[in-house]
């Protein structure tokens, strides 16, 4: 599996090959939900090694705690600030690509969703979706 994807004004654009090996999931956690400006983010994670970028020059990190106490670095295009992936060293080697930023998303059916403790009301996420309250167990 082949995807590309970008940032909205396309000044960051990448590749990322491989089916997901960190789950593909709903977040309602409240860091995710500030960088999106969302009810929630829809993320799908992928292997460090088989994402690239196409140019870096616009790229940025901000860095935020997570509830474990680990660090989560969000990457985001510097140029429009569109949210690309973010990455923790809890779940090394694996980046949480946002799947808004995929040229074709239709395949991302997320089974779960995490953080429901912060979930909001108009976070309508299907019914058979299992949820968690708080990070997903690892596995």
């Amino acid at each position: 599996m082949e995807n590309s994807g970008g940032c909205m004004c396309g000044k960051t654009r990448y590749k990322v090959t491989g089916e997901p090996v960190g789950g593909v999931f709903y977040c309602h956690c409240n860091d995710c939900k500030k960088q999106t400006g969302s009810p929630f983010t829809v993320a799908a994670g992928f292997l460090a090694e088989c994402f690239s970028f196409e140019d870096d020059s616009h790229v940025k990190t901000h860095v935020t705690v997570g509830d474990s106490g680990t660090s989560m670095d969000r990457v985001f295009c510097g140029n429009c600030g569109s949210p690309i992936y973010s990455k923790t060293a809890l779940v090394a080697g694996v980046f949480y690509v946002k799947a808004g930023t995929l040229d074709d998303s239709s395949w991302v059916e997320p089974p779960i969703e995490i953080y429901t403790k912060d979930k909001i009301k108009c976070a309508v996420i299907p019914s058979d979706i299992t949820g968690f309250e708080q990070l997903m167990p690892l596995e």
